[in-house]
């Protein structure tokens, strides 16, 4: 049993490296930069299902508390993490408890799984326009024309993108024996 739950640890950090590798790539239009958090994120929950995947990112955040630059643009620490886009990171956990769920136990629909990233994204849009708008002394409205409105699109190409690879390199982890054949990590 032991080995089972190295595995789990191992994986769990596995994927959060790939969010801390992925995270800081970014392209900064605005407030709110372009970034490839969301997808790696989405791509945790394919592979680590909601609890595991939440936690994945619950130490990517504590990481980029900490000061280590994870964050996009390669930043990190309290003021990020507190700052006008602040929300959008913390959002990561409501959206991991969402799709997380709905994916673990649906990992081969790929309809369910596009509209459980879509509502967990549209949750995670309104903490952080919120938590913008509040913290830059905005109004909703003009939280959302920037921190949300520029990225829709490019952010639903992700999802469905990741609706594609999830699937896929679920089943090469599966196939390799390092997460169990009921669609759930082993343990």
């Amino acid at each position: 049993m032991s080995d089972f739950k190295i595995k789990d640890m191992v994986l769990i950090a596995v994927m959060t490296a790939v969010i801390c590798v992925l995270g800081p790539l970014s392209l900064p239009i605005g407030p709110v930069p372009i970034s490839l958090t969301n997808f790696a994120a989405l791509l945790t929950l394919y592979v680590l299902g909601m609890k595991r995947g939440t936690i994945s990112l619950l130490l990517y955040i504590l990481l980029g508390l900490v000061g280590l630059p994870v964050f996009s643009g390669f930043t990190g620490g309290p003021a990020k993490l507190f700052g006008p886009t602040g929300g959008y990171i913390i959002g990561f956990i409501p959206m991991a408890l969402i799709a997380g769920a709905v994916i673990e136990r649906n990992r081969k629909s790929y309809v369910r799984n596009v509209l459980a990233m879509v509502l967990a994204t549209l949750v995670l849009y309104a903490l952080g326009t919120a938590y913008l708008a509040y913290s830059a002394h905005m109004t909703f409205g003009a939280a959302l024309a920037v921190g949300v409105i520029p990225f829709a699109l490019l952010d639903f190409v992700k999802i469905v993108i990741c609706a594609l690879v999830g699937p896929i390199l679920f089943g090469a982890l599966q196939r390799a024996g390092l997460v169990g054949r009921e669609l759930k990590l082993l343990g």
